[in-house]
């Protein structure tokens, strides 16, 4: 395979993708510079255009709805659906055929996440895609956009970095590369978005970082993006007589974005139509939602627009005149935005849970509180031991601090467009830390909110080959296997569960971990299943370490973990002793084996990603 010429750095985002680059060959140092793909895309039947940014959401036509050709694109006439732009606004108007939040559905443990179950409420007449394919449409799309402006530099054979939120687990990000690898992506490394908006910044300074940053600065990136919330903290330690940013924490897998946001616009302006006896119905305030995304993007990203009209379609046969018709304003935005998402509350904080009820509809699974501050309060009251390894920052961390003290906040998300959102924030944050007498945090100013991440990813691919400066940190959890004891049956009494840690916080691309001295019995001709925990807190804890006990909040159960091994030269039922060796795989994913006691052989573990119903 040829060398590279080309960095390229993809944001697979939940409601936009982009596409940056760095010519490899014209750039040197930290002086690379950087350039924005635009995406041809379909904007309106028959009509093409190119934007820098390709709206992650793909329209299902019936088939007599489009003439032949209005869907065709520069490298293609034959599809039959339509991605980006035209997507997004034909969609708001039939929401039925409309694919949104595919990210959002690929990270979805309870579903079945290769099966073709969307869009989620659609009626049978409607074909539906899988969550997989989705993500396979949008990163076919940026590799032939690619090869359309560059044909002379394959997208194959360029060095890629596409973007995965911090919180994903490892069955989610063996997805996400099972998607870019069906899409044509062979040279692939998968980096955390917050980290990718941190590249960003670095770059974008031109080299003056290091004059902003000092030893011992911890960095709170809060990335707010359409589907997630994504909460990490990076250190400045020296290293070599140099700052380097370390990547010390991860937040929880947080399903609070700019969705959740569209949906409360839109239960606001269904109240302001119901004063007027106006009544929707559940396919009107889908449509609804969608004006309103489109609304809430327009108030966030002009200054000088106040009030954006919005049109609900009718059901009946009068399509323009049964039109409903009501307007957005930008104190409407702001107001349900800044006290329903980010309320000034205390530091000790913590998110709202209520009892579920009994049946819900199946669907994604949206954090139970829309309160971001009190998750980001949460996050940091976590953490207060994050930095108690680090050289250099134990003698300066706080006594009897509640939560790890930030000194510096960068934003990153089209949510933080506006400023108004970015200041509460930092004030709420600020008030925490002045609470505890420390120094206020200082804002990173800078931040392309729409292309950091894209822009960080083709940086980060050009640090891969030998450019720049390197963010450290390793996998964002320690990871546990878990070991049922061995016991008489009692009635009505499972058996405890202990954990195993086969993989210990911050393993680093590309090493894997010793193998822990304790041995599994593995069921050779069928598959066999085991439990499987993360923890973004406990540190310490290494290979072979066993859990008895834990709280809560220090281990998170994951999907499950299957493996299948082959009965070659054994019986079908048969028991093999193994060993389980992790490895933390260049491109970013956990990969597990399991090797026999005294051969040669090793077999692949793969993640469970099927739901569980």
């Amino acid at each position: 395979m040829s060398e590279p010429r080309y960095a390229i750095g993809i944001d697979l985002g939940t409601t936009h993708c982009a596409l940056s680059h760095i010519d490899l060959v014209a750039s040197d140092g930290e002086l690379a510079a950087l350039q924005v793909l635009s995406i041809p895309q379909i904007t309106a039947p028959g009509a093409v255009e190119e934007l820098a940014l390709l709206p992650s959401f793909i329209y299902l036509p019936h088939a007599s709805e489009l003439a032949p050709g209005d869907l065709s694109l520069p490298w293609t006439a034959s599809q039959d659906y339509a991605v980006g732009e035209m997507a997004r606004s034909r969609g708001a108007q039939t929401p039925i055929r409309l694919v949104s939040s595919a990210k959002s559905w690929l990270c979805h443990a309870g579903v079945d996440r290769r099966a073709p179950i969307l869009p989620a409420d659609a009626p049978e007449e409607v074909a539906r895609i899988s969550p997989l394919d989705a993500s396979i449409r949008y990163l076919n799309h940026l590799r032939a956009a690619w090869n359309h402006s560059y044909p002379d530099a394959p997208f194959e054979q360029q060095e890629i970095t596409v973007t995965i939120p911090a919180s994903f687990d490892p069955a989610a990000r063996e997805l996400t590369a099972e998607a870019a690898t069906a899409a044509g992506y062979p040279r692939l490394t998968l980096l955390e978005e917050p980290q990718a908006a941190l590249y960003s910044w670095i770059q974008g300074s031109h080299g003056d970082w290091r004059k902003q940053l000092e030893l011992g600065d911890i960095i709170l990136v809060v990335d707010v993006g359409g589907g997630t919330t994504d909460l990490s903290l990076i250190a400045t330690v020296a290293r070599d007589g140099n700052l380097e940013p370390h990547r010390i924490a991860v937040g929880d897998h947080i399903l609070l974005g700019g969705d959740n946001m569209d949906l409360a616009l839109a239960h606001g302006l269904a109240a302001k139509l119901a004063a007027t006896n106006v009544q929707l119905d559940a396919w009107q305030l889908r449509a609804l939602t969608h004006a309103c995304r489109a609304g809430k993007e327009t108030l966030l990203g002009e200054r000088d627009v106040d009030v954006v009209p919005v049109v609900v379609p009718s059901r009946g046969s009068r399509l323009i005149g049964g039109s409903i018709r009501t307007e957005l304003t930008r104190d409407e935005v702001t107001r349900t935005l800044v006290e329903g998402f980010f309320p000034r509350v205390d530091s000790t904080a913590r998110p709202l849970v209520r009892a579920r009820s009994a049946l819900t509809q199946l669907g994604l699974p949206y954090a139970q509180d829309a309160a971001i501050t009190r998750h980001l309060a949460a996050f940091l009251g976590r953490q207060t031991a994050a930095t108690a390894q680090l050289e250099g920052f134990a003698d300066q961390a706080a006594k009897n601090a509640s939560f790890l003290h930030p000194t510096a906040v960068l934003f990153n998300g089209g949510v933080f467009k506006s400023e108004l959102l970015v200041e509460r924030t930092l004030a709420t944050l600020n008030d925490w830390l002045a609470a505890e007498g420390a120094a206020p945090a200082r804002l990173l100013k800078g931040a392309d909110m729409d292309l950091a991440v894209a822009r960080g990813a083709a940086y980060y691919s050009y640090v891969r080959r030998g450019g720049g400066v390197r963010i450290r940190g390793g996998t964002a959890s320690a990871y546990y296997v878990g070991v049922e004891s061995a016991m008489p049956a009692v009635p009505g009494m499972e058996p405890p569960v202990q954990a195993l840690c086969i993989a210990p916080f911050g393993m680093e691309e590309g090493s894997q971990a010793e193998l822990p001295a304790q041995e599994f019995g593995l069921v050779v001709g069928e598959p066999v299943r085991f439990r499987f925990f993360g923890s973004t807190v406990r540190r310490q804890d290494q290979v072979g370490v066993m859990l008895e006990a834990w709280q809560r909040e220090e281990l998170q159960e994951l999907g499950e973990i299957e493996a299948n091994l082959p009965a070659e030269g054994r019986s079908p039922g048969d028991i093999v002793p193994v060993k389980l060796r992790a490895m933390a795989t260049e491109t970013g994913a956990l990969r597990l084996e399991a090797l026999p006691r005294g051969g040669g052989e090793h077999w692949k573990i793969e993640f469970e990603v099927r739901g569980k119903h």
